[in-house]
């Protein structure tokens, strides 16, 4: 019986590997609304007809996510330069009577970088 090769599954990162990881927002057109929280512009479409489908019902190619006051701070620090474990000390001090913020910040910035809003990065990946 052959044996094909399998891709070796990557290993999870630890909760310690993880905080070291630095969150850098992606070339995005954003903005601060009157209540200060963050709202982010995305493409509906990134494909030539998507946008041209648009053009042709006369509707935005773009749709805004708005952040809340949680990811409105997260969303600001993810500059490229501090880690997750900088940005976990920032939100316990803007938010001190919230529970599980190492796990609430490690959620959302695993669904940021999968709905590519962040990229993540090691030390060694920037160096």
């Amino acid at each position: 019986m052959l044996r094909k090769n399998k891709p070796k599954k990557q290993r999870l990162p630890t909760i310690d590997e993880f905080l070291m990881f630095i969150p850098k927002r992606a070339e995005l057109d954003w903005s601060i609304n009157k209540q200060g929280l963050v709202e982010i512009k995305m493409p509906k479409f990134n494909s030539n007809f998507g946008k041209s489908f648009c053009k042709v019902i006369k509707k935005d190619n773009n749709f805004t996510a708005n952040m809340d006051k949680f990811g409105s701070l997260v969303w600001k620090n993810c500059d490229g330069r501090k880690t997750v474990k900088e940005i976990l000390k920032l939100m316990k001090k803007e938010f001190p009577k919230e529970e599980n913020l190492n796990q609430r910040l490690i959620l959302f910035l695993q669904q940021m970088n999968s709905l590519n809003y962040i990229n993540l990065y090691t030390v060694k990946n920037l160096s």
